[in-house]
């Protein structure tokens, strides 16, 4: 008889998803995980191999039935599949609505029929657009683009089930989530990504604006552990900020990566600074952030090959990716 406890992982072999799984097995769970592979990596989960605690199913979070086998008996969802970006999200607001807020309707309601445990969806934290810092969980919602109103919109969705049909919900707005897996391929976006594979192209790294910008990055593997927490917590209906309330410039991890830089333009509608105010998820999880920002970044250039087939950006690509961004975003392109 086996009597571990069964999560659910969506967006499991994704760059977050796939060390919650890491962490959830290691924690004494079964899990089983939900990908349609469009971001995620089967790689990702390649450790696992053979392991019967762990089992896979590749499909859209779109096309799940409330039926479902995969949602019975289940101790915890965890819910972090969806698409990101903000120039896709310009592009494609149907599929992002589609996704992160319909996708995310459907696990709620598979989780809810199966009578599943706790389920604490990835919030986002360009909810709060262009905060005021450091920013607390009651600070005004001002998205900024579709894939901010699409993950406060699935948020809002997760607290309507709460509130309607009981199902025990935390939500967690992640800030900058950074380490190793973090995603490689597609769109324009992650400033990792892109820094990493320029230091091996050995071209300049592109720096947006002047560099001093902030963001509150968080190590993956804390963030996994805040997860952990949410679901294991006997709360329910909360909301947590989750960085590591120590905002980092981009200056500051151009110099760690080390090489020469070059500038392009400030972009419309981006904070000068991400800084979580984290005294509540402190208070009420006892998380805390475990790896310092240079230690972090330490981890990822010891495997900086990793990135040696993502894109490569320059300044005309990035320019001419994200010619929408402007477009729509800037007071210039409103007019």
């Amino acid at each position: 008889m086996n009597d571990k406890p069964v999560a659910l992982v969506t967006g499991g072999a994704g760059f977050i998803g796939s060390h919650m799984v890491d962490l959830l097995i290691d924690r004494g769970y079964k899990v089983r995980v939900i990908d349609n592979l469009t971001g995620g990596r089967e790689a990702n989960l390649a450790q696992h191999a053979g392991n019967p605690d762990l089992t896979a199913e590749w499909l859209d979070i779109r096309e799940l039935e409330p039926e479902s086998p995969i949602f019975g008996d289940l101790a915890c969802v965890v819910h972090f599949a969806g698409i990101g970006d903000i120039v896709p999200s310009i592009e494609r607001p149907i599929d992002y609505m589609a996704t992160n807020v319909q996708g995310t309707v459907r696990v709620l309601e598979g989780a809810r029929q199966a009578k599943a445990g706790k389920f604490v969806y990835a919030a986002s934290s360009s909810c709060y657009g262009l905060a005021d810092v450091p920013t607390r969980e009651d600070h005004p919602i001002a998205p900024q683009h579709p894939y901010a109103l699409s993950k406060y919109q699935g948020e809002q969705a997760c607290f309507h089930w709460h509130q309607v049909y009981g199902l025990p919900v935390n939500s967690v707005r992640i800030f900058n989530a950074y380490g190793p897996r973090v995603r490689t391929t597609g769109a324009y976006g992650a400033v990792f990504g892109v820094f990493f594979k320029q230091k091996l192209a050995g071209k300049p790294l592109t720096i947006v604006g002047d560099g001093t910008q902030s963001r509150d990055f968080v190590y993956v593997t804390d963030v996994a552990a805040a997860f952990l927490a949410a679901a294991e917590t006997p709360l329910s209906g909360k909301i947590w900020n989750l960085g590591a309330n120590d905002p980092q410039s981009v200056n500051r991890l151009a110099e760690l990566i080390g090489g020469e830089r070059v500038h392009i333009p400030k972009r419309p509608g981006e904070p000068d600074c991400t800084w979580a105010d984290t005294a509540r998820i402190l208070a009420d999880l006892d998380w805390r952030p475990r790896v310092p920002f240079a230690e972090g970044v330490r981890e990822m250039l010891a495997d900086i090959e990793t990135w040696r087939d993502a894109p490569l950006w320059t300044p005309d690509s990035i320019a001419e990716a994200t010619k929408t961004w402007f477009s729509y975003l800037s007071e210039d392109g409103k007019s």
